[in-house]
């Protein structure tokens, strides 16, 4: 009997959930990248090294390396 409650209670915050979601991505805009990725990697073409890439359009390594990790 209690696995009934549990079920039922299971499917109304799932419901919950997926209503909550839905209002969020109408409202929610992310911001402008602050940089360009497509010049990111194309200095990195040209070979440039990261430590140049990061003073010429001054973002941290980090930043330099998921965007060219991620294609």
């Amino acid at each position: 009997m209690l696995g009934v409650f549990a079920q039922f209670e299971n499917e109304q915050r799932r419901e919950r959930q997926l209503e909550g979601i839905a209002k969020e991505e109408s409202v929610y805009k992310s911001r402008k990248q602050s940089y360009d990725h497509e010049h990111v990697r194309q200095l990195k073409a040209e070979g440039l090294g990261v430590a140049e890439i990061m003073r010429q359009i001054k973002i941290s390594k980090t930043h330099i390396y998921r965007i060219l990790t991620v294609q």
